[in-house]
């Protein structure tokens, strides 16, 4: 039997189990888009294409499944670099597929046509230039198979058009099932070495200041269970950089929250005091560390981690531990419970009691509201969190107001927090959200953003409207770039280049009222809850809410950029002698 390009991607797809694509067509990819037709496959279309590959990383952030999005040549390929550089800095399961000028026109500058692989190959884990149409169904196979096995991350597909068309027919395409893969140089190590684990097991029965350092890599690998037993049968405290918010729970007496520059006072100061670090699935990013010669001293350094690439880039290890951190975590409590049959734990009383002076006097707060001052934005986020569901999913943007959501929100659970780590994407809010809710359709699902992330992507609410996800969106609207505001007014003598926006233009509740979504503003402390209330009643389309925040809000604590941990700067009400 015979059946062409683009049926053949669409039953690729199929067979690797997808059930909902986000894209946008135009004319390179036009010919896949017939066969869609006659798919299972939901397709979402989108308003903008880096709109598709926010939402697909929303849906993989939520489900653990990989996100696909489907898209066009040229422009519409530009524009998934930055979903694809997201993607790749966060370790998220991500194919996109993208249409080609037809074979023969490639390399002529023909309409639409640009380098896709040459561009994105900085951004993607691995990338294909389908040359065959009979290699569509292996390709497709492998992509996926790249994009979810060892550290996962974004693979691209680009297919010239002639190669999709109805007129390309792929002999016996019916009878062929790939099986296997013949990627030379991939292979992942999933299992970690027996030597390496016993040794860091005995560092660990060695340290009297232990931290448990927990990064993304425990969400990726589905590893929270495992963390959360590790730290109990250790009885030491976790850290959760803001990849693996929800990785162990907040509400656990071991958690101390989230470290880094904006990270609690507790966090940041038991990893910079810390003689031992027990990194799971972290990378030493230098939002966590700050001056890197200066970061954790005194610390030892046990590394797990997937991708070997990690070892030794930021921080050299004293063990380092390849392979999938759930299993290395596993193991790591089989090699404790033997040598702790022989070998007591040395006395870490004076460091708990030193980590529970810390929590008392530091911890997070912020001023009260004064008559004429716009909302505190931590005092919404705490209505937020309290009046919805504990287990929401949160999508953040970038800036201030992610800060304050990963800072006031209680994650108890994995697989709640989604938001742009690694790039520190704007506008990736509301359609990760978006995403998350397709994913997740039963599941509550807000959005937090700020409305300068707003301004860039609020267009997909339409699309949400339309498909119906009724993601509800908390805009913290303070008329500025606020994390950009912080920096001028603490580094550059409150010289204000370019930051301020206009809180009233546009009408964010006329403008949610124009794309078909229910627009709410609040103004007032006492408007807040009810505000949220109604919003949660709403399940038939997506609702904004616009907060009107003050715009002199800063975030504490904060570690100045290129200054060590211990120049942490708190709150000003807690002294920062």
């Amino acid at each position: 039997m015979k059946t062409n390009g683009g049926k053949a991607l669409m039953k690729s797809l199929e067979a690797q189990g997808v059930e909902i694509v986000f894209g946008l067509p135009g004319g390179a990819i036009l010919p896949a888009y017939d066969p869609l037709l006659d798919s299972s496959i939901r397709h979402v279309l989108v308003r903008h294409e880096q709109g598709a590959g926010h939402m697909a990383e929303g849906y993989a952030h939520a489900t653990g499944l990989p996100g696909v999005a489907i898209v066009t040549s040229g422009p519409a390929a530009t524009n998934m670099v930055t979903p694809l550089a997201d993607a790749m800095l966060d370790s998220v399961p991500l194919v996109c597929i993208t249409g080609q000028v037809a074979s023969g026109a490639i390399g002529s500058d023909a309409f639409q046509e640009c380098d896709t692989t040459g561009i994105t190959m900085a951004v993607t884990k691995h990338n294909f230039l389908v040359t065959e149409a009979s290699e569509i169904p292996q390709v497709i196979h492998d992509a996926f198979h790249i994009a979810t096995t060892g550290r996962p991350g974004p693979v691209l597909v680009d297919i010239p058009k002639d190669l999709v068309d109805a007129n390309n027919p792929v002999s016996h395409f019916d009878d062929y099932e790939p099986s296997g893969h013949d990627l030379p140089g991939y292979s992942p190590i999933q299992a970690p070495d027996h030597a390496s684990v016993l040794e860091a097991a005995k560092l660990i029965l060695q340290s009297t200041r232990p931290i448990i350092y927990s990064g993304g890599g425990i969400l990726k690998a589905r590893a929270a269970e495992q963390l959360r037993e590790l730290a109990e049968l250790l009885d030491v405290h976790v850290v959760t950089t803001l990849m693996n918010r929800g990785g162990f729970p907040d509400d656990h007496p071991l958690a101390l929250g989230m470290p880094g520059m904006h990270g609690n006072y507790t966090a940041v100061t038991a990893i910079q005091e810390s003689d031992l670090l027990i990194t799971l699935g972290a990378r030493f990013d230098d939002r966590v560390t700050g001056k890197v010669d200066a970061f954790a001293p005194d610390a030892k350094v046990i590394h797990a981690d997937i991708d070997p690439a990690e070892f030794n880039k930021v921080r050299s290890a004293d063990v380092s531990i390849q392979g999938d951190v759930g299993q290395t975590i596993t193991e790591l409590i089989k090699a404790l419970k033997e040598l702790s049959e022989t070998q007591d734990h040395p006395d870490r009383s004076a460091w708990k009691s030193q980590i529970s002076g810390w929590k008392e006097r530091f911890p997070l707060v912020y001023d009260e509201w004064q008559q004429g001052e716009g909302l505190k934005p931590q005092y919404v986020i705490e209505q937020l969190r309290d009046n919805t569901p504990d287990d929401t999913i949160v999508a953040s943007g970038v800036g201030q107001h992610q800060m304050w959501a990963s800072q006031f929100w209680k994650f108890n659970h994995p697989y709640t927090w989604i938001n742009s780590g690694g790039l520190g994407t704007m506008g990736f809010a509301v359609p990760a959200a978006i995403g998350a809710k397709a994913g997740k359709p039963d599941r509550m699902v807000w959005a937090i953003d700020g409305d300068g992330c707003f301004q860039m992507t609020n267009q997909e609410l339409v699309t949400a409207r339309l498909e119906n996800f009724p993601v509800k969106i908390a805009v913290l609207n303070n008329g500025y770039l606020g994390m950009v505001r912080q920096w001028q007014e603490l580094f550059y003598d409150e010289r204000y280049s370019e930051v301020h926006l206009q809180p009233d233009l546009p009408d964010y509740k006329k403008l949610a009222e124009a794309m078909g979504c229910v627009g709410i503003r609040v103004e007032s402390p006492e408007e807040v809850k009810p505000a949220i209330d109604q919003a949660n009643e709403i399940n038939d389309r997506p609702v904004v809410i616009d907060f009107r925040t003050e715009a002199s809000e800063s975030v504490y604590p904060m570690v100045p950029a290129g200054k060590s941990n211990r120049d942490v700067i708190v709150h000003p009400s807690q002294g920062n002698d």
